[in-house]
């Protein structure tokens, strides 16, 4: 459980707030790692600054250290044994990074704020996840499900789209995320709701100075969640945000928002909708396995846009090919061929297993069988089999 303030001051590029985290291992431990993926290597050289400046933890007091820029540890007085809960809290300050295409930005009114919050890196049954950042525009987050509540104070004239539901008192909450994110600034909306088994209100706000009507967005949202809904299994909350801001050259996926630019309309808004089955509800450790979602994801999108002939025609250049499995440390040195190798060549090796719709059947298992849950390539094997006996023997070719 997540319990956060925020108060924003987009003008001076500044937030500060506090954080009560509440959290039950299941594994004994002697320490917690929170990730500050705010302070990652491209926010960063654009002044991006998260500072924590007090933490307690547990009765007993704790030690907090930061032994990189991305991680930090609290040692804990006394170990903490599986099933045993404990109380965090923590004050913090943030200086905002500039005009970046990235997670966290500020561009004029409009700002950015994507897994801004110190988070947990716990992969249930494994223990703490400590890889490096990439300086690509890629994630290397992994968390666990938890639920959030979030204030954000905002200057008058400034509206907010985050995870989860407003209430009448300016507190975003959600349930079941794995990540709150936020985008701040004076928006165009356009809403609906949808049913998808259970009725899901959605919210499209394009921010001003972007050309484009909000309603465009929202029939292309609401026919992808449409889609993935019928195909994957129902959506699983009953909100989904989305904020077009501008200076941003893709889209980033969030548990129940997301973030698109200018020219995202068409493919990309169909891939970032596909992320709420595949990083949303099975989640996965994004650093080291990152075709996992982003692999998946995109076929996903290449079905629902009838694009993976274009897919399979896509050359994939010679550092990529058969590394689709590869971890975030091997794509940092290879970051021209992240996309057309995990992407595209992770589309293409699943349409390598035969029928696409026997292949979207085993993904349906997939996400039934590991939905809340931090999914492994092993996992996915699993379910592929189910369908596909020799899944293994195809795949693993291209991994």
């Amino acid at each position: 459980m997540y319990a956060a303030s925020v108060e924003l001051d987009p003008e001076a590029r500044r937030a500060s707030g506090d954080l009560d985290v509440r959290f039950v291992p299941d594994l004994r431990v002697e320490e917690l790692v929170f990730r500050l993926w705010a302070n990652g290597p491209s926010p960063a050289e654009a002044g991006s600054d998260l500072r924590i400046t007090s933490v307690e933890a547990g009765a007993g007091g704790a030690e907090a250290q930061q032994p990189d820029p991305t991680t930090l540890v609290v040692e804990l007085a006394e170990p903490l044994e599986a099933g045993e809960p404990i109380g965090v809290h923590m004050e913090w300050e943030w200086d905002l990074p500039g005009d970046i295409d990235d997670r966290t930005a500020t561009v004029g009114d409009a700002v950015r704020m994507g897994t801004f919050l110190p988070l947990l890196a716990w992969e249930p049954g494994v223990g703490w996840a400590r890889e490096p950042p990439t300086s690509g525009f890629a994630e290397t987050v992994t968390s666990p499900i938890a639920d959030y509540e979030v204030s954000i104070d905002v200057p008058e004239g400034f509206e907010v789209l985050a995870t989860g539901r407003m209430d009448g008192g300016g507190t975003w909450r959600a349930t079941a995320v794995r990540d709150f994110a936020a985008s701040v600034g004076r928006f165009r909306t356009a809403r609906a709701r949808v049913d998808v088994g259970e009725p899901v209100d959605v919210i499209v706000g394009v921010h001003e100075g972007v050309d484009q009507a909000p309603e465009e967005f929202l029939r292309q949202v609401v026919s992808a969640l449409r889609r993935f809904s019928f195909v994957y299994g129902a959506y699983a909350w009953p909100t989904l945000t989305v904020a077009v801001t501008p200076e941003l050259g893709g889209g980033i996926e969030f548990p129940t928002h997301l973030m698109l630019g200018p020219s995202t309309l068409g493919r990309t808004t169909t891939h970032e909708v596909a992320h709420m089955w595949f990083y949303a509800l099975v989640g996965n450790d994004q650093a080291r396995d990152p075709w996992l979602d982003e692999g998946l994801a995109s076929w996903a999108e290449a079905r629902a846009e009838d694009q993976l002939d274009q897919f399979r025609s896509s050359p994939v250049p010679e550092d990529a090919a058969g590394r689709v499995g590869e971890p975030m440390t091997y794509w940092e040195e290879h970051l021209a061929s992240y996309y057309r190798g995990v992407y595209v060549q992770g589309a293409v090796a699943l349409g390598e297993l035969g029928s696409p719709e026997l292949v979207d059947c085993a993904l349906a298992h997939y996400v039934a069988r590991n939905a809340w849950r931090v999914a492994t390539t092993e996992d996915l094997f699993s379910s592929l089999e189910v369908v596909f006996p020799d899944a293994r023997e195809v795949l693993l070719p291209a991994l």
